[in-house]
């Protein structure tokens, strides 16, 4: 999956890492379903980070949920 969108093999271990801790949280908050199920829009918000020049999987976690949570608050308002 991550190879197919263009990553180099050296990020996937940081992208997964910092996917499971957004996710972690926001299945916790309610915000996505507890699923095994990838949420594509949060992954690509990671990936969007990363090639921004984000490399900190903390700073990559954080940063994606809040930019998630941004876009749901105005999904609803």
């Amino acid at each position: 999956m991550l190879v197919e969108r263009g990553l180099q093999a050296m990020n996937v271990e940081l992208v997964s890492e910092a996917y499971a801790i957004a996710a972690n949280f926001l299945r916790h908050s309610g915000a996505i379903p507890v699923s095994l199920v990838t949420n594509e829009r949060l992954l690509g918000l990671i990936i969007k980070l990363l090639q921004q020049g984000e490399f900190n999987k903390i700073r990559l976690a954080n940063k994606a949920i809040a930019k998630f949570q941004q876009t749901e608050a105005r999904a609803v308002a």
